[in-house]
């Protein structure tokens, strides 16, 4: 047997017959790899085509404030410290519009409140003479820097104004420490605001007036499409736990990109609140009900994760006591998914789930469930292997905890269809009592009658026996 540490034959060297060969090779490897760059690239174009938008929109905005350079007349006024647009831009420019307004705020009120402070702390340190300027300068620094940076531990302040906190103590740092050798520090501070303020407007109003991307619409949308997914894998969970039809895997499979959604809608949510309203987003929307939507859904989609690990088991055929229980168990998951198919098609709508099917299938599962409990009363669980009993039971078990959190949901949408003022489906149900029966009444409205009721005709029929 070879030694498995033997040295590896030593390759041959390139010579003027092989190099021919070697350089075929390595230009194929150098066209395969950007044959896959450009199918990369052209995926991620189409899977969201704002992707594109968004990058002309940062080049649109580079070469507007690269103008301060370009032209002399800008470049008079502003100087050297015009470059101060350009990384402005490069660090505000974002994809939606709420997190463009995010950094842009941040960014400018930090650099104009530090800039005083700054400034004001060179002006009350000259007071003291020179021998003790720079030391209350260095105190000075010490102390706002220290208690800046413990702010950016307060949570409130971590969401929202983190990155202002590190621009103010950016800003503060380099006012009052340049300011020590430079004597013109009001007109050094005046350029740099200026120019700051022009590049985070230049990025505003780009975003918010060229193809904007909202983060508000975007989380609008992501609740929705979450409740969709675990809708999809409801309704084909029973046909395929029952072996009764080959469901789609990648529909069954979907539901877990919602387990993972949490930093997403979080991010969405912190940036939404900068938005302004737009469209059916009005001022003061309530993106937090959106959060606790959202995380009635995740506690949803890990059950559906156990649910997921019982069709991974490969069994030959459903056992007896799974025949007994299929019809209940088949009705509630897919009943539930349909209420929740419902609840999602609402949210994408906007419009009160009160007025949706969504109750209906509810009930529809609720009905199920009481005839899955009648079921297991009347059958003897002991007579059945429980091997076999104890996976079907814990099944059964989490399709019910579906149900309830389901409920929950439909309770959270009622209550955002309220805060976001969402429309009433004209579809709405009649109550039992106010049915109208058409036999009684006379029948359904005439719309040639001026909409009265039909006059009721009675119509007997009678059996004749021919002898």
């Amino acid at each position: 047997m070879e030694n498995a540490s033997s040295p590896s034959p030593p390759q041959k060297p390139t010579t003027l017959l092989t190099f021919p060969k070697a350089l075929a090779t390595s230009s194929s490897k150098i066209k395969h790899v950007i044959v896959d760059f450009a199918i990369k690239a052209k995926s991620i174009g189409v899977d969201d085509p704002r992707r594109i938008v968004h990058s002309l929109k940062v080049a649109l905005a580079i070469t507007l404030v690269s103008m301060v350079y370009y032209l002399q007349p800008l470049y008079n006024g502003m100087g050297d410290a015009g470059m101060w647009a350009i990384l402005t831009v490069v660090v505000v420019f974002e994809y939606t519009v709420g997190a463009t307004l995010c950094k842009g705020m941040n960014r400018g009120l930090a650099t104009l409140l530090a800039g005083a402070l700054g400034i004001g702390a060179e002006s009350f340190a000259s007071l003291f003479g020179t021998t003790a300027k720079p030391i209350l300068l260095g105190c000075l620094v010490f102390v706002l820097v220290g208690a800046a940076t413990f702010s950016r531990f307060i949570p409130n302040i971590k969401r929202r104004y983190d990155y202002g906190v590190l621009i103010f103590i950016l800003t503060f740092s380099l006012v009052s420490v340049s300011g020590y050798r430079v004597e013109r520090i009001i007109e050094l501070a005046h350029k740099r605001l200026s120019t700051i303020l022009f590049g985070g407007a230049t990025c505003i109003i780009i975003s918010m007036c060229v193809c904007p991307v909202w983060a508000g619409e975007d989380l609008h949308q992501l609740i929705a499409e979450n409740l969709e997914k675990l809708a999809n894998f409801l309704e084909g969970f029973g046909g395929e736990y029952f072996r009764i039809t080959e469901g789609d895997k990648p529909s069954l499979a979907s539901y877990k990109s919602v387990l993972n959604s949490k930093a997403t809608e979080e991010s969405l949510a912190n940036f939404a609140w900068w938005e302004v309203g737009h469209g059916k987003f009005l001022f003061r929307h309530p993106w937090k009900q959106y959060l606790m939507i959202g995380a009635l859904t995740r506690q949803c989609a890990y059950h559906i994760e156990a649910l997921n690990g019982y069709l991974d088991r490969k069994t030959e055929a459903p056992s007896e006591f799974q025949k007994t229980i299929k019809e209940p168990c088949m009705k509630m998951s897919s009943e539930v998914g349909k209420a929740m198919k419902e609840l999602g098609l609402s949210i994408k709508l906007m419009m009160h789930p009160s007025g949706s099917a969504s109750a209906i299938h509810m009930e529809s599962c609720k009905k199920a469930k009481e005839e899955l409990n009648t079921i297991l009363q009347t059958v003897m669980v002991g007579e059945h292997d429980i091997s076999e009993t104890i996976p079907v039971i814990a099944v059964t078990s989490i399709l019910v905890d579906i149900i309830n959190r389901v409920e929950t949901i439909s309770e959270a949408i009622e209550e955002l269809a309220k805060q976001a003022q969402f429309k009433k489906s004209k579809n709405t149900k009649l109550d039992k009592k106010e049915k109208p029966n058409f036999l009684n009444d006379g029948g359904p409205p005439d719309p040639a009658n001026g909409g009265k009721n039909r006059e009721s005709v009675a119509i007997t029929v009678a059996s004749l026996n021919k002898g």
